[in-house]
């Protein structure tokens, strides 16, 4: 698995992740506080650094390898 999410999509995907995940958990119960549960996946794929959906897509964020 090659890494494709750079730094900054990163801490981008962590924070939108914890935001999502303190409405699931914390936000007053509104009946849709399980939507907050999808920010399992940002805060997954920027622990891993690989996004399958960027893999796809062929889209990286990561700076160029120099050979």
């Amino acid at each position: 698995m090659t890494t494709n999410v750079g730094t900054i999509d990163r801490v981008i995907r962590i924070v939108i992740g914890l935001g999502l995940l303190w409405y699931a958990l914390l936000a007053p119960a509104t009946g849709y506080n399980w939507v907050g549960w999808i920010g399992v996946i940002p805060i997954l794929t920027a622990l891993v650094g690989n996004c399958p959906l960027y893999s796809i897509l062929g889209v990286s964020t990561c700076p160029a390898k120099r050979a």
